[in-house]
């Protein structure tokens, strides 16, 4: 099958120190042979160095110094691998509750979270943790993979006890019980990776290679609302084309096809869309994801900053939001703070007017707190100096997710989510 005609999803991983994540990507890039034969060789050697009987597959992601040293994941890393069927890109975030920041911002363009779980340590407080921003990030799908089976000799008592154990979290969040999937396996030894396990016959589901193929990215579409913030103003200096006016940009959300009554904002003024144009090439209707060049019937206002919508899809446009935010500055965050809100390709000024609450990231509830600190996550009230269009982050994570940046440093300070 062609690389372009592949189906794309996007994973987001998470776990606790030695539950054996690096182990479980390593294993997935080497059974879908996505490794050279130089990294093999590498891994071989370093494992014979280290005086193992095994591959030590973590050393195909584990790439910074600092986390081979420490045999922890520190930074985010973007892994890709593929099938003849799917394209994968794989977010290896950091587990522990020093690096939430990495975890939060990794994870937040992902589709699907694979949770791992010592199955000889159960659910610990990590646990908690990683699901929090698994839900947090409205994950459309979450793999708990229950690792290290082999040590516990493969016995079905643990994973249901484990399996168990979760589902008083997933009774918590805002998940169903068919956004989650449990599978027992062994990254080191192969088992439930990508071959059905003959150690643990009391296993009928998917393996996890497997499991991750059926996934369709439409089911795991974030929203029904279409949403194309212009970027630019094409407007060619040639002339074949000297009367072309297009908008280009990046579709989110759904679709967008030529006939569709759309809106320009914040104008207002409507009018349809005539062509849609990808490169060289004219489309009847874009999927979301695209990035694509339109033109309009009429000659209406638009401009950079501008976002188009669909006719009676309109988003919310006002000057104080509601939002959950994690804190990823050294610099606290106080009441009374202005910053640079940035949403999409627009900034706009904005001052805290309200911290509600710092939300304790284990389920447990919230607690009054006058700032936030780096690794925080709390609720916040914002006045905006002039309104912005918006969606919640729940019902369109492209438009419902903003930055707030310091105006003497411009430095990122927190990333926020829209209620």
């Amino acid at each position: 099958m062609d690389i372009q005609n592949r189906k794309l999803i996007k994973i987001a991983t998470a776990g606790s120190v030695d539950d054996g994540k690096s182990t479980l990507i390593g294993r997935l890039l080497y059974d879908t042979h996505s490794l050279t034969t130089d990294k093999i060789e590498a891994i071989e050697r370093s494992s014979k160095q280290r005086g193992y009987d095994y591959l030590d597959f973590s050393l195909a992601t584990d790439g910074l110094v600092a986390e081979r040293e420490q045999g922890i994941t520190i930074d985010v890393a973007h892994i890709y691998f593929n099938t003849d069927k799917t394209n994968f890109i794989v977010a290896d975030t950091p587990g522990h509750v020093e690096y939430t920041r990495n975890m939060v911002t990794g994870a937040s363009t992902s589709q699907v979270a694979i949770i791992l779980i010592d199955a000889r340590k159960g659910v610990i407080e990590q646990t908690y943790r990683h699901f929090f921003i698994a839900n947090l990030l409205r994950m459309s799908h979450v793999v708990v993979a229950i690792n290290k089976m082999d040590l516990v000799d493969y016995s079905e008592d643990v994973f249901l006890k484990i399996k168990a154990d979760f589902g008083a979290l997933v009774e918590k969040s805002n998940f169903s019980e068919e956004q989650i999937t449990f599978i027992p396996v062994s990254a080191l030894k192969g088992e439930n990776i990508a071959r059905q396990s003959k150690e643990m016959p009391w296993y009928v589901g998917n393996t996890l290679l497997d499991h991750l193929e059926v996934l369709e990215p439409e089911d795991l579409q974030e929203s029904t609302t279409a949403r194309f913030p212009v970027q630019y103003v094409v407007r060619p200096k040639t002339e074949a084309f000297h009367d072309f006016r297009g908008f280009s940009g990046k579709l989110y959300g759904n679709f967008l096809r030529v006939g569709d009554r759309v809106s320009v904002l914040p104008s207002g003024n409507e009018t349809t869309v005539k062509s849609i144009h990808f490169f060289d090439q004219k489309l009847d209707s874009a999927a979301p994801g695209s990035s694509i060049v339109i033109t309009l019937e009429d000659e209406v206002d638009c401009s950079r900053g501008d976002m188009i919508v669909k006719v009676g899809e309109e988003p919310r446009s006002e000057k104080s939001i509601s939002a959950t935010i994690c804190q990823v500055n050294a610099k606290n965050l106080r009441v009374g703070q202005k910053y640079i809100l940035q949403h999409g390709v627009n900034r706009v000024l904005a001052k805290i007017d309200l911290i509600e609450a710092k939300v304790h990231a284990d389920f447990s509830g919230a607690e009054e707190s006058d700032q936030l600190k780096l690794n925080d996550i709390g609720k916040v009230q914002l006045r905006l100096s002039k309104p912005v269009h918006f969606d919640s982050y729940h019902s369109n994570k492209s438009n419902g997710a903003f930055i707030l940046i310091d105006e003497g440093s411009f430095d990122t300070v927190s990333v926020g989510f829209i209620e």
